[in-house]
């Protein structure tokens, strides 16, 4: 199966994950709830890189939905290549998008994800709109 990431996407950060001993399950591939971490692990980093550090008392992005499709099987040892697209702006929303390539093999996609991110105000406990910040970022 070929993944065949959308026109309408926006590159926005890339980084490189080390596969660790411990992602493997008793098959000998990564395990599949270990993809959510390489992709938790690449949005957070460009959160970071943004200047986007929630705060208790603040704003910023929570993910109400996300999910993983695995095309081929990472095993240890080797890198991981994320790369991070971003889409759909709305007005408390956007998606963003997620690949894994293993570094030895550039451009065969291994899994893909994505998710959901709404803006919140964390005391408030409620959705508000995009900052005309991130807004400008996640629109392609």
């Amino acid at each position: 199966m070929k993944f065949e990431l959308p026109e309408h996407k926006k590159f926005v950060h890339q980084m490189v994950i080390p596969v660790r001993w411990g992602d493997m399950d008793a098959m000998g591939h990564v395990n599949n709830t270990v993809y959510f971490r390489y992709l938790e692990t690449v949005r957070i980093d460009w959160f970071v890189k943004l200047g986007c550090d929630p705060s208790p008392k603040g704003e910023g992005p929570v993910i109400v939905n996300a999910f993983c499709n695995f095309y081929k099987q990472i095993e240890f040892p080797g890198d991981v290549m994320a790369k991070l697209y971003v889409s759909d702006p709305g007005r408390t929303t956007f998606e963003s998008w997620i690949t894994l390539e293993r570094t030895d093999q550039p451009g065969v996609i291994y899994s893909a994800g994505g998710a959901t991110t709404i803006w919140v105000d964390f005391p408030q406990q409620k959705a508000v709109s995009l900052p005309a910040w991130m807004r400008e970022i996640v629109t392609p």
